[in-house]
């Protein structure tokens, strides 16, 4: 992977120095430790200029407007003739991209025949020469792969920034008076002198129940392009935005006909063909394997494929035998001939590195689990540069208890936990129940009501979830596509940025086969009935991938109750070196900003042993939050 950063000035001022642009890229430098590169370029006039990365030095005398800069972490055609950005033999086109296309060698041919003359092997190359031959919007629309990317034409005076189709990859806009930045990462704003982090408290409802913010950021004049998009400025005209893909577009019609036995073949033959595209690698490859069943098959395939070539894979476990998955982990390696290397997460090394992973995950950590990727990740350099992981599975083929219950909502066991858990508010959480929209966003959430308001007392649940309602009723289909829509949406980018930020704090490229658009087009093929399936008495989600990993390694590994990937935070909490961090570092700063009510958090902490889960969750907020912000000087 790679990072990208630019900006340009609103009032046509040219760029003074290079100071700004080369302290961008020094900070997000982990992203791409192979190379650097810097162009000056000019929308007005179309000039552009290489411009030394070494050293910062004036440059006003180019008469450039706007600069861009480039990390690359090399994967496909390790030598010089893969520097970025690169330009158009005519000089005319700048790309900055970071990604990796799996159908770009697909073009290649035609390309070759239209005239144009390659100097590398480089996907990124052929993506230039798909832009000038398609133009923006049929370029990007063509793309199979992750990416975020910038096209700066100088023929028209325009810059390009796009995401791929579901946020595997980042790409965040920054705006004040004097001019607009794009970077990888939020932190490289800080190389403005001018930025300060400032606090967006309106979104600190949403915050507190999902952990993160619809398509937005926690703070104020930074956004995120949003997936499935991208934006298009020229000095006369401004932002425009324009959705190429989503998710909506896609209308489960499907034959009640369709065998199970001929989905599970169609399954096996789709997962095979994206993770073999995306093997496609000059570097060392392996398989980032928890146990689970979508990780493994990926693991399994991607070993199919190699057959007798070396494959590794690398795990985190834990010394708590409820957690850890490891004898899984194990059964996978034994089965399959390959490699495991399995790591275990302590609470040590999680006190250690919550500062650092935060630094890289550039928000509150949203998930615990969090650090064990950041883990993974670090173990994993030492290994290989690219990983191939599960993510995005349970999204795409409804592997949450949620999608289960979806047929029958108001069953007696379903309500009964519900009024357990909202105990203190029942009629509230009834009202908010019987409304599909509110109960299907809910599903995802990991504070209740009554948690939340704990932690806020002013806090509002219309404000915190309006955004997601709204996006949830603009969705169609029946109630199990409308929820692998949502999710797809606004569960599945937040995961993705996980994965992102925190294999590329350790320079790893992480891949998503089941994100590969031909498998996400298919899975809208696959009868529900082959999603959610009844075993026995229980409702089981993604059926048909549990049937496909039960081929192979038996019921009992298929079947299994969900484990996730989830992190003993009681325990880790309860640590003496934690509970003195928090008490020495953490704590004071929580209670003089005011932001939550720090004596509910101060009785969470004390109390560890007789607390529930839902204030361990709210405990885990309000930590992850101070640290953040803490961290990141917000003000």
């Amino acid at each position: 992977m790679c990072g990208i950063a630019g900006y340009y000035n609103w009032s046509e001022r040219n760029v003074d120095d290079s100071s700004a642009i080369i302290g961008m890229l020094q900070l997000q430098k982990h992203r791409g430790p192979d190379d650097s590169g810097i162009r000056a370029f000019s929308l007005l006039t179309g000039v552009s200029s290489e411009v030394d990365v070494t050293h910062a030095e004036a440059i006003a005398d180019l008469g450039c407007e706007g600069v861009i800069g480039f990390n690359r972490l090399s994967i496909l055609d390790l030598s010089e003739n893969g520097h970025q950005p690169m330009c158009s033999d005519d000089g005319q086109v700048i790309l900055a991209f970071n990604g990796e296309i799996y159908n770009a060698f697909d073009f290649k041919a035609g390309l070759v025949a239209e005239g144009f003359r390659f100097r590398s092997t480089t996907d990124t190359e052929i993506v230039l020469y798909m832009y000038i031959k398609y133009g923006f919007d049929g370029m990007v629309r063509r793309l199979n792969g992750m990416f975020a990317l910038a096209v700066i034409d100088l023929r028209k005076g325009t810059i390009y920034l796009a995401r791929d189709r579901f946020g595997i990859k980042p790409m965040f806009l920054y705006q004040n008076g004097s001019f607009f930045a794009f970077s990888s990462e939020v932190k490289s704003f800080f190389a403005f002198p001018d930025f300060h982090a400032e606090l967006e408290t309106q979104r600190l409802d949403e915050y507190l129940l999902f952990r993160s913010v619809l398509n937005q950021s926690l703070l104020k004049h930074i956004t995120p392009l949003e997936p499935g998009c991208y934006t298009v400025f020229s000095p006369a005209n401004g932002f425009k935005t324009v959705t190429y893909f989503d998710v909506e577009q896609y209308n489960r019609q499907v034959s009640d006909s369709i065998s199970m036995q001929a989905s599970l073949l169609m399954f096996n033959e789709r997962l095979r063909g994206g993770v073999e595209r995306q093997l496609m690698s000059d570097v060392k490859l392996g398989c980032q394997l928890s146990g689970g069943i979508d990780s493994t098959l990926v693991t399994l395939a991607a070993k199919q494929i190699k057959q007798d070539d070396l494959l590794e894979s690398v795990s985190i476990i834990f010394k708590e035998k409820q957690f850890s998955e490891e004898a899984y982990i194990d059964q996978v390696a034994i089965h399959s001939g390959i490699v495991a290397h399995k790591f275990t997460l302590e609470s040590d090394y999680y006190l250690s590195a919550f500062k650092r992973s935060t630094w890289h995950f550039e928000a509150p950590l949203n998930h615990p689990n969090t650090i064990g990727i950041y883990l993974l990740s670090q173990r994993a350099k030492d290994l290989v540069t690219v990983l191939l992981s599960g993510e995005g599975a349970d999204e795409v083929f409804g592997g949450y208890e949620r999608f289960a219950s979806l047929s029958s909502p108001y069953s007696l066991h379903t309500v009964l936990s519900g009024f357990k858990k909202h105990r203190k508010t029942p009629f509230r959480f009834f009202a908010n129940y019987t409304d599909p929209s509110r109960r299907a966003v809910m599903a995802s959430a990991f504070l209740n009501y009554e948690t939340a308001s704990m932690l806020r007392s002013d806090f509002s649940l219309q404000r915190a979830a309006e955004s997601r309602q709204s996006c949830y009723r603009e969705l169609t289909g029946s109630l199990f596509d409308r929820q692998v829509k949502y999710e797809m949406k606004t569960y599945l980018p937040d995961l993705l940025s996980r994965q992102d930020t925190m294999s590329m704090a350790h320079s790893i490229e992480n891949r998503v086969p089941f994100l590969d658009n031909d498998l996400v087009d298919y899975s809208f093929s696959v009868p529900e009935k082959h999603l959610i399936a009844r075993r026995g008495s229980i409702r089981e989600t993604k059926y048909l991938l549990k049937k496909s990993a039960a081929t192979v390694f038996g019921d009992t590994f298929a079947f299994r109750r969900k484990m996730g990937f989830g992190i003993p935070l009681r325990s880790f909490f309860s640590d003496v070196l934690f509970r003195e961090w928090f008490n020495d570092e953490i704590f004071p700063g929580l209670r003089t900003r005011g932001l939550f009510d720090s004596r509910h958090v101060e009785y969470w902490m004390k109390n560890l042993s007789h607390i529930s889960s839902h204030e361990i969750e709210a405990l885990w907020v309000a930590l992850s939050f101070e640290v953040w912000i803490k961290q990141f000087r917000v003000q």
